[in-house]
């Protein structure tokens, strides 16, 4: 499995990283436009992310905008509705607006309030079917 890290916080980027390192390949993103980036260079080098763990709140780019924008590649790029990289939206936001508009206009699979916690994670990505 690939997976690509979204957050600006050190600690919680480190923490995500831990859990997921032994069972994916790992690449971390500090804002959405690095997000977006190498999601971008993923699917032109034919090695799409499976997972994308997103933060909702960072600078420069947020992460509403980040999985607009990385559904928007998907579709530039013809990827089938199953095939889309499941994204779970990781924020310290328990808001039901920042939710709704996370999987409704944006299409995320899923949501983890942090901290994160490690069967937590794991438990939703088997649920995803990636483990």
């Amino acid at each position: 499995m690939k997976a690509l890290i979204v957050d600006d916080d050190f600690y919680s980027r480190n923490m995500i990283h831990e859990i997921l390192r032994q069972v994916a390949q790992c690449d971390i993103a500090v804002n959405g436009e690095e997000a977006i980036e190498a999601f971008g260079r993923g699917l032109a080098h034919g090695e799409p992310y499976n997972l994308i763990c997103l933060d909702l709140l960072m600078p420069e780019m947020d992460g509403q905008q980040a999985l607009r924008e990385i559904r928007a590649l998907e579709k530039e790029h013809d990827v089938a509705p199953q095939d889309e990289s499941k994204v779970i939206v990781t924020t310290m936001l328990a808001d039901e607006k920042e939710t709704h508009d996370a999987f409704f206009l944006g299409g995320a699979t899923s949501y983890l309030v942090k901290p994160i916690d490690e069967e937590k994670l794991l438990n939703e990505i088997k649920s995803l079917g990636l483990l």
